[in-house]
């Protein structure tokens, strides 16, 4: 009955010691939204500077040629270096080295 009393004391013991661990991770989640939410509302009222919110976007329609142009170019661009960072390759080549057959035994 000794050892029962130990093993069962060792696990209350080791529950409590979850209980505690998960509790402060828990706490800390909660700390650090708090610190993004602080974060990101400076950082909003901060990067729009008051001409850009007082300015209304004109609607396309109303825009002329060059201005349909430009935009047109700029979505070509974007769409253009967007799609060559994905289309990267990456290759590998295997090197027979004197040094890679020290390292490999198959070689």
């Amino acid at each position: 009955m000794n050892i029962l009393a130990i093993t069962i004391e060792a696990l209350q013991l080791a529950g409590v010691s979850i209980v505690v661990v998960f509790a402060i991770l828990i706490a800390l989640v909660i700390l650090l939204e708090l610190f993004s939410m602080v974060a990101n509302k400076k950082t909003k009222a901060e990067t729009a500077p008051k001409s850009i919110q007082a300015q209304a976007a004109t609607p396309v329609a109303d825009a002329d040629e060059e201005e349909k142009a430009a935009i047109a170019v700029a979505l070509y661009l974007y769409e253009k270096e967007k799609n060559s960072l994905e289309n990267q390759v990456l290759t590998l080549t295997y090197h027979n080295k004197v040094w890679n057959s020290q390292l490999n035994p198959r070689l």
